[in-house]
Protein backbone atom coordinates (compact mmCIF):
# COMPACT_ATOMS: atom_id res chain seq x y z
CA UNK A 1 0.00 0.00 0.00
CA UNK A 2 3.03 2.20 0.75
CA UNK A 3 4.16 1.77 -3.02
CA UNK A 4 0.87 2.43 -4.68
CA UNK A 5 0.47 6.45 -2.46
CA UNK A 6 4.80 7.16 -3.32
CA UNK A 7 4.29 6.44 -6.66
CA UNK A 8 2.46 9.20 -8.23
CA UNK A 9 5.43 11.31 -6.52
CA UNK A 10 8.10 9.75 -7.87
CA UNK A 11 7.00 9.30 -11.18
CA UNK A 12 5.95 12.90 -10.88
CA UNK A 13 9.70 13.73 -10.80
CA UNK A 14 10.80 11.54 -13.26
CA UNK A 15 8.57 13.41 -15.50
CA UNK A 16 9.26 16.62 -14.66
CA UNK A 17 12.83 15.90 -15.33
CA UNK A 18 11.97 14.64 -18.59
CA UNK A 19 10.36 17.78 -19.74
CA UNK A 20 13.19 19.72 -18.64
CA UNK A 21 15.77 17.44 -20.45
CA UNK A 22 13.11 17.67 -23.79
CA UNK A 23 13.17 21.23 -23.06
CA UNK A 24 16.86 21.70 -22.92
CA UNK A 25 18.03 19.52 -25.81
CA UNK A 26 14.76 20.39 -28.41
CA UNK A 27 15.82 23.17 -29.88
CA UNK A 28 19.50 21.31 -30.28
CA UNK A 29 17.61 18.31 -31.94
CA UNK A 30 15.40 20.03 -34.33
CA UNK A 31 18.31 23.09 -35.60
CA UNK A 32 20.04 19.28 -36.35
CA UNK A 33 17.12 17.84 -38.16
CA UNK A 34 16.33 20.93 -40.06
CA UNK A 35 19.91 21.36 -41.13
CA UNK A 36 20.19 16.99 -42.12
CA UNK A 37 17.01 17.66 -44.18
CA UNK A 38 18.19 21.39 -45.92
CA UNK A 39 21.50 19.70 -46.65
CA UNK A 40 19.49 16.42 -48.44
CA UNK A 41 17.51 18.66 -50.18
CA UNK A 42 19.97 20.48 -51.73
CA UNK A 43 21.84 17.57 -52.60
CA UNK A 44 19.21 16.20 -54.15
CA UNK A 45 18.58 19.01 -56.43
CA UNK A 46 21.19 20.14 -57.37
CA UNK A 47 22.07 18.10 -60.48
CA UNK A 48 18.73 18.91 -61.68
CA UNK A 49 19.39 22.38 -61.06
CA UNK A 50 22.63 22.71 -63.34
CA UNK A 51 20.83 20.03 -65.92
CA UNK A 52 18.06 22.48 -66.42
CA UNK A 53 20.76 24.91 -66.74
CA UNK A 54 22.27 23.38 -69.54
CA UNK A 55 25.85 23.29 -67.68
CA UNK A 56 27.75 20.10 -67.89
CA UNK A 57 29.80 18.58 -65.05
CA UNK A 58 33.37 19.03 -65.17
CA UNK A 59 36.26 16.43 -65.56
CA UNK A 60 36.71 14.98 -61.83
CA UNK A 61 33.82 16.85 -60.33
CA UNK A 62 32.56 14.03 -58.66
CA UNK A 63 30.10 15.00 -56.09
CA UNK A 64 31.04 12.27 -53.63
CA UNK A 65 34.43 13.24 -53.68
CA UNK A 66 33.54 16.84 -52.55
CA UNK A 67 31.42 15.63 -49.93
CA UNK A 68 33.85 13.38 -48.26
CA UNK A 69 36.83 16.18 -48.63
CA UNK A 70 34.16 18.72 -46.96
CA UNK A 71 33.62 15.63 -44.26
CA UNK A 72 37.28 15.42 -43.30
CA UNK A 73 37.77 19.09 -43.23
CA UNK A 74 34.73 19.64 -40.93
CA UNK A 75 35.05 16.40 -38.48
CA UNK A 76 38.82 17.32 -38.61
CA UNK A 77 38.08 20.90 -37.71
CA UNK A 78 35.50 19.56 -34.58
CA UNK A 79 37.73 17.48 -33.45
CA UNK A 80 40.78 19.83 -33.09
CA UNK A 81 38.67 22.46 -31.50
CA UNK A 82 37.42 20.17 -29.20
CA UNK A 83 40.96 19.13 -28.60
CA UNK A 84 42.30 22.40 -28.50
CA UNK A 85 39.45 23.03 -25.89
CA UNK A 86 40.75 20.36 -23.62
CA UNK A 87 44.64 20.83 -23.56
CA UNK A 88 44.27 24.34 -23.48
CA UNK A 89 42.10 24.59 -20.23
CA UNK A 90 44.46 22.27 -18.87
CA UNK A 91 47.24 24.31 -19.67
CA UNK A 92 46.15 27.42 -18.20
CA UNK A 93 45.95 25.03 -15.40
CA UNK A 94 49.28 24.27 -15.19
CA UNK A 95 51.13 27.55 -16.54
CA UNK A 96 49.38 29.32 -13.34
CA UNK A 97 50.87 26.63 -11.06
CA UNK A 98 54.20 26.00 -12.96
CA UNK A 99 55.09 29.14 -15.36
CA UNK A 100 58.52 27.65 -16.77
CA UNK A 101 56.37 24.93 -18.56
CA UNK A 102 55.02 27.37 -20.81
CA UNK A 103 56.61 25.90 -23.72
CA UNK A 104 56.16 22.47 -23.23
CA UNK A 105 52.43 22.72 -23.12
CA UNK A 106 52.80 25.18 -25.77
CA UNK A 107 53.75 22.23 -27.94
CA UNK A 108 50.42 19.79 -26.57
CA UNK A 109 48.26 22.20 -27.84
CA UNK A 110 50.12 23.06 -31.04
CA UNK A 111 50.29 18.92 -31.76
CA UNK A 112 45.94 19.21 -31.58
CA UNK A 113 45.93 22.04 -33.89
CA UNK A 114 47.69 19.94 -36.52
CA UNK A 115 44.63 16.70 -36.56
CA UNK A 116 42.33 19.93 -38.57
CA UNK A 117 45.13 20.27 -40.90
CA UNK A 118 45.51 16.74 -41.32
CA UNK A 119 42.01 16.83 -42.36
CA UNK A 120 42.88 19.37 -44.89
CA UNK A 121 45.66 17.68 -46.55
CA UNK A 122 43.34 14.29 -46.68
CA UNK A 123 40.91 16.88 -48.40
CA UNK A 124 43.74 17.90 -50.79
CA UNK A 125 44.29 14.75 -51.56
CA UNK A 126 41.21 13.48 -52.26
CA UNK A 127 39.90 15.93 -54.77
CA UNK A 128 43.97 16.11 -56.29
CA UNK A 129 43.71 12.28 -57.10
Amino acid sequence: MLSVTFAPRNCEKRTQALRQLVRRLGGFNLLLVLMVVGLGVIWLLAPNTVRAAGLTQEAGGDPYAVLAAALAVGVGSVGAGYAVGSTGSAAIGVVAERPEVFGRVLIFVGLAEGIAIYGLIIAFMILGG
